[in-house]
């Protein structure tokens, strides 16, 4: 079945002007249209419509998926009494000394939080196979891991990309396309500006090849 996914803002990306009121269709895994609602819709009169609030554009590359899957803890929420619900790095997860058991459990947790922050796109570089099985299991794709060493601004690596310093360009995977991969996000703001300024826990929905695997309502 075709799906529409419609949102008040696209930004599709790749230099390409905003599309106001704008949609995206979605058939299997790939892109069938870009444009403005009223135009895709109509192509598509069969098409299952999704209505999100805000701005659609790319899913998003977490730079530092491999320091946040393994140096980082993500608590269970069974853990947040002992250890809250943040993730635990630093210092704290030294001292926490994690097994694998429970790092295990860290990395399926940590790999749904960078979903809930529109991240489709995970650099992991040469890291250790258990790891990468899990990131492939939960169907992000895996791409090479940041060519600097640091963002812009660096206290450690965060779930949310623009609190590093980025701006849109550069967390995106790439553009949208028609007949690309279906690997969009949308979120809750006013438009670029704002998403930058407030980030990417605003996220309201990631659909990764055309599936829908986070949505916050």
């Amino acid at each position: 079945m075709l799906t529409i996914h419609a949102a008040d803002l696209v930004l599709p990306g790749g230099g390409r002007a905003p599309v106001p009121g704008g949609a995206v269709a979605v058939r299997g895994t790939e892109i069938a249209a870009i444009g403005p609602y009223e135009e895709v819709a109509a192509a598509h009169p069969d098409a299952r419509i999704r209505r999100w609030p805000g701005v659609l554009t790319p899913g998003l590359r977490q730079w530092h998926g491999l320091w946040l899957l393994t140096r980082v803890y993500h608590p269970d929420p069974r853990e947040a009494d002992e250890l809250g619900t943040a993730p635990v790095s630093g210092p704290a997860f030294a001292a926490l000394a994690p097994d694998a058991g429970r790092m295990a459990g860290s990395v399926r947790r940590g790999i749904q939080r960078m979903l809930a922050h529109g991240t489709t796109h995970v650099g992991l570089g040469a890291g250790p196979a258990e790891v990468r099985q899990a990131v492939a299991r939960a169907g992000l794709r895996e791409v090479p891991k940041a060519p600097v060493l640091a963002p812009p601004v660096w206290d450690g690596p965060d779930l949310d990309p623009f609190v590093e310093g980025y701006d849109l360009p550069g967390t995106v995977h790439g553009p949208l396309t028609v007949g690309g991969l279906a690997d969009l996000a949308v979120f809750d703001v006013a438009d670029e500006a704002d998403l930058v300024t407030r980030g990417a826990s605003t996220c309201v929905a990631t659909v990764l090849g055309g599936r829908l695997l986070y949505r916050a309502r």
